[in-house]
């Protein structure tokens, strides 16, 4: 059986047909800077690596163009949809609604949409990318993957907010969490990596990307994470502001004259690395700005990393102690900088890197990047999400 598994996230969009029979990408690739100028598709296959620079102002675009480069007589892999037995699809909120992964019927699309105001970033770019594959493949099961079943297994105190409980049961206002799809796949990779028992591990993992977050991982299960109710809290992403005070919302609305709605789309749209530097949510770019002197770029990166750095402390206090920190996605696989940076005055814990080994390129494997004597482990983890919704889709269908 082949599988296309298709993750949208908020500025990209990731894809790869597998071949289950031996879990092996035949093609693989991914849309950036969905939405900014420059937006591209990289696609690889046996016959090669192919670049196609097109304008994608939206997700639907860009599966089209996917969709499009499968069954390409040149660049292809597949001569038409009817190769493909099932479509797995990442998607972010389930909201309290599912625990586990599900055949996407139109009840529980209604569902997705319902709880597309839970994640406005993500779940729009989700809806599309299952609908566009919905009208081109319109027999072929597809299955949703949710961000949030991973951590399901957290305790109530830590998924509480103080509010009053009687509105967390009416309207299951909580602490939801996201990447889980991603936390799970990483750390149980750097457990096997280690060839250690993951139940007795205490493991943190950062996702840090466009949309970033770090997770506490005590014996397998997610017991704390950075994300809540929505994406939008924990670390400055992109463009969402991460977490601030609610009353910051109130005082802009008075100051610039916006609604409620407009208010949540600047610090979903407007705020995070790219509000302060004013450059790009690029990190690549406020790399290269920060490098040339600008600033607001250096500040955002500061700012960022400085974040990233108070969670890793708070949740090693939270676990009692630290065997295993894992750098993972696209900033925390590529970024030499930032990954540096966050450990910078960690020395406390345990955590020493090596820089050398800090400094070498991604290669698509994982990488060891502990110094000599430090007691915790420290190790750069190529999430591969897409294998996880693989599996999950090919035991549903």
């Amino acid at each position: 059986m082949k599988i296309l598994v298709v993750n949208a996230g908020s500025s990209s969009l990731k894809y790869q047909l597998i071949d289950m029979d031996t879990e092996v990408a035949i093609a693989k690739g991914g849309c950036e800077r969905i939405g900014i100028k420059g937006s591209n598709l990289k696609h690889k296959s046996l016959k090669g690596e192919t670049i196609i620079e097109k304008d994608m102002p939206n997700h639907k675009v860009a599966v089209q163009i996917v969709l499009k480069a499968l069954v390409d007589p040149d660049i292809g892999v597949i001569s038409s949809m009817d190769e493909i037995g099932a479509v797995g699809h990442r998607v972010v909120h389930s909201g309290e609604d599912f625990n586990k992964s599900v055949i996407l019927t139109e009840e529980v699309m209604k569902v997705c949409e319902k709880n597309a105001e839970l994640a406005p970033l993500h779940m729009p770019a989700n809806i599309t990318g299952i609908n566009a594959c919905k009208e081109v493949m319109p027999n072929t099961p597809m299955v949703g993957v949710f961000d949030t079943a991973f951590h399901s297994t957290m305790p109530d105190y830590a998924y509480m907010y103080a509010i009053p409980y009687e509105d967390y049961q009416k309207y299951k206002i909580r602490r939801y969490g996201f990447h889980g799809v991603s936390h799970k796949y990483v750390a149980n990779e750097a457990a096997n990596y280690l060839n250690t028992d993951i139940k007795k591990m205490k493991i943190i993992t950062c996702h840090l990307g466009n949309g970033s977050s770090i997770t506490a991982v005590d014996g397998g299960n997610s017991i704390d994470t950075s994300m809540g109710f929505t994406p939008l809290e924990g670390l400055p992403m992109g463009t969402r502001c991460g977490n601030i005070d609610p009353e910051v919302i109130r005082f802009i609305s008075q100051k610039k004259g916006l609604s409620l709605i407009e208010v949540l789309d600047y610090l979903n749209k407007k705020s995070g690395v790219a509000g302060i530097s004013g450059v790009s949510s690029d990190f690549r770019d406020l790399e290269k700005a920060s490098l040339e002197g600008n600033y607001r770029a250096k500040l955002a990166l500061e700012v960022f990393t400085y974040q990233c750095k108070k969670y890793i402390g708070s949740y090693a206090a939270a676990m009692g102690g630290l065997d295993c920190l894992v750098f993972t996605a696209g900033i925390g696989e590529n970024t030499i900088s930032v990954r540096s940076d966050i450990v910078k005055g960690l020395e406390f814990l345990g955590i020493n890197i090596d820089s050398a080994k800090n400094n070498t390129k991604n290669n698509g494997a994982i990488r060891d990047i502990t110094a000599k004597g430090s007691k915790v482990k420290v190790l750069i983890v190529p999430t591969n999400e897409e294998l996880v919704i693989a599996r999950e889709t090919k035991e549903l269908v």
